[in-house]
């Protein structure tokens, strides 16, 4: 095992040498992280997870077993992604091209998924890209999300649909004093819903 004051990653981890590992970070068994791709402060990558080419994670990222960030993806500070959550990267995917030929890189772009500051991705969830998770939205386990998820969503299902709102902790939000209002029962914050949107209060 590789140990610093700054990253920890075990000797079974193939990690890059063009990859940035932000001080603080650990990367753990048979984990991968490509070229390119750059992890803030302490960010921890699980058991068997893939970090693609040129991925870009904020600080204080976990990534849990087994789960596949591919590139473009762009995750912000804080986002939790779960156990065997593949966060994909080809709308159109074909091995072969019409003529019978191989793809190659150079057949297909690449399309990101983008996962804002402090969101969640549930187990064994799919995040299919193009696609951006809002901040601190939460996606159920073994949720197929295949478009757009506000801020503050709880979305669930295939296809997933949002079932109601979570704050900040990520306890979902109960009903307020008034229509459209809401509040987290674990830390009293209030929220705001317009037009399909929630936004906090600032108090």
């Amino acid at each position: 095992m590789t140990e610093t004051s700054r990253v920890r990653i075990v000797d079974s981890a193939d990690v890059s040498a063009d990859a940035v590992i932000g001080d603080g970070s650990s990367i753990w068994h048979l984990a991968q992280v490509r070229e390119q791709a750059h992890l803030g402060e302490n960010c921890i990558v699980g058991r068997g997870a893939y970090i693609g080419t040129g991925v870009v994670m904020g600080d204080n990222c976990k990534v849990q077993n087994y789960a596949l960030v591919y590139e473009p993806a762009k995750l912000g500070d804080g986002v939790f992604i779960g156990p065997a959550v593949v966060l994909t990267n080809d709308t159109y995917p074909r091995a072969i091209n019409a003529d019978g030929s191989l793809k190659s890189a150079h057949d297909w772009e690449p399309v990101g998924v983008t996962i804002e500051r402090g969101a969640s991705i549930g187990a064994r969830a799919t995040c299919v890209a193009p696609v951006t998770i809002g901040a601190w939205a939460t996606v159920a386990a073994g949720a197929v999300v295949v478009k757009d998820v506000p801020a503050y969503a709880l979305v669930a299902g295939v296809p997933a649909r949002r079932i109601g709102w979570v704050g900040e902790s990520g306890v979902p939000l109960v009903a307020g004093g008034t229509e459209k209002t809401w509040v987290c029962p674990a830390t009293g914050a209030h929220y705001v819903e317009t037009d399909g949107k929630l936004t906090k209060e600032i108090v």
